[in-house]
């Protein structure tokens, strides 16, 4: 009697559900720690002044392309006063250069966003922190891409993943 009451106290365990044994929980991943940003304080302010006059310079151009291409009609932007075009040829010229301008006008407009972006980075400063992994930017890269978001490993797992997609 003695003995069944004292037996093994893992023999009386139950088990885990599932008849199996509980595996060990582990803890959730902890996020990346932020690492210090790379840039001094007058880095930040040569790199800002980069980032604002490459703005100034953009949004100069966009105006150009918006009253020489965008805004003008086909007939205005050839100097046309039939408002047809001679030949046909003249016609693919006028329509490719349209289609440039919107190109251009579209590529810059990005650019824009992205150094809005690393404005406001700098204002939080976040700035030279790769925005997927919180490591700091190489300055090189910094000083070559201003608006860079991404570390040059990260950027390349971000292309080639969009190229394994395609």
């Amino acid at each position: 009697m003695s003995t069944a009451r004292t037996g093994s106290k893992k023999a009386n365990k139950r088990p885990a559900k599932g008849g199996k044994a509980a595996a060990k929980t582990r803890r959730p991943a902890a996020p990346p720690r932020r690492a210090k940003s790379p840039v001094t304080a007058a880095l930040r302010k040569k790199l800002r002044d980069a980032l604002i006059a490459q703005k100034e310079r953009i949004m100069g151009n966009f105006m150009n392309l918006r009253k020489t291409h965008l805004r003008s009609s086909q007939r205005e932007s050839t100097g046309d006063l039939s408002g047809y075009s001679l030949h046909m040829a003249d016609i693919g010229t006028d329509t490719f250069d349209r289609e440039f301008a919107l190109t251009v006008a579209s590529s810059e407009q990005d650019v824009l966003y992205r150094i809005d972006q690393a404005l406001r980075r700098m204002e939080e400063k976040q700035y030279g922190l790769c925005e997927s992994c919180g490591r700091a930017i190489k300055l090189a890269r910094l000083k070559a891409m201003p608006w860079a978001r991404l570390c040059l490993p990260c950027k390349q797992k971000e292309e080639k993943g969009v190229e394994e997609e395609s």
